[in-house]
């Protein structure tokens, strides 16, 4: 998964516990991880549904990373067939994507503190992830090099190794060169390659990220749980009200299928309403004075 496919650091681990929370499972059950049927499959659904209450996401996240596994045992020969193969995923409940309002994000990018190396870091964080829409897992593989300061462009490796290249903006613009000619100098003690770093000098990781934003959030007053992927739908959402086509915001965002993209035309009720009363006739009655 790390070095084939190119999954996260974070994703990996996840996909781990999945796949142990399984096989302690089915070893509590006497059955050996090799030998498992289908009907075992459904018991473990049904005591996921039942006993454990997980959601629906959550369980198809489990049958996704065990469906995974067993096909990997199956190419190693280690079992006929993978029985994960016959179980459909559950019916997830469609989720419109959090996103921050402008006043919202404004408020968060005043937390940071710019006199300090970890200030101006955190501030970039929060330019970069929101100006450019990429991935945490992608913001955190960033090296010095993958950057244009002239062009403002920056080489993003996402995900299948794909690569891919983003733009940012005056804002995060102002705050990388502060960084890179400040703050940076004195956290990269190891001489790294990478953009982002943690305290000590080494490489920030997805998890050192999502740490990092629950803190600021804490500094303000906003009643809301942060994700790096709020960033990246804030974005998103934003450049849709603000007119940009569907299938440049799919490009931008690196999705594959527009598909991926089309979940943010039903936050855009703003901008219709915009068009709808500066555009149709009937919309609203002139003054007649």
């Amino acid at each position: 998964m790390k070095y084939e496919k190119n999954y996260s650091e974070y994703t990996v681990d996840n996909y781990g516990r999945d796949i142990f929370e399984f096989l302690d499972f089915i070893s509590s059950e006497g059955i050996d991880f090799l030998d498992v049927t289908y009907d075992e499959i459904r018991f473990y659904l049904m005591y996921l549904k039942d006993k454990r209450k997980d959601s629906n996401s959550s369980i198809d996240r489990k049958l996704s990373s065990l469906r995974g596994f067993y096909k990997f045992l199956a190419g190693k020969k280690k079992i006929s067939s993978n029985p994960f193969s016959l179980v459909n995923g559950l019916k997830k409940a469609k989720k419109l994507p959090r996103y921050f309002e402008y006043n919202e994000l404004e408020e968060l990018f005043e937390v940071p503190d710019l006199s300090t190396p970890l200030g101006q870091r955190d501030r970039l964080l929060l330019e970069a992830l929101y100006a450019t829409g990429v991935r945490v897992g992608e913001l955190v593989k960033i090296k010095v090099k993958d950057i244009d300061l002239s062009s403002r462009t920056i080489l993003i490796l996402g995900k299948g190794n794909k690569e891919r290249i983003v733009t940012y903006g005056d804002y995060c613009s102002e705050i990388l060169e502060q960084y890179l000619k400040d703050g940076y100098l004195e956290l990269n003690k190891k001489s790294s390659e990478y953009l982002f770093l943690n305290n000590n000098g080494g490489e920030l990781t997805e998890r050192g990220v999502r740490f990092i934003l629950d803190k600021i959030i804490e500094k303000t007053s906003l009643n809301k749980n942060i994700s790096p992927h709020m960033l990246r739908h804030s974005f998103a959402t934003h450049l849709l009200n603000e007119g940009c086509e569907l299938t440049t915001v799919q490009k931008l965002l690196g999705h594959e299928s527009i598909k991926a993209t089309q979940i943010y035309t039903h936050v855009t009720t703003d901008r219709l309403k915009e068009v709808y009363y500066n555009s149709f006739p009937r919309a609203k009655i002139d003054d007649k004075d």
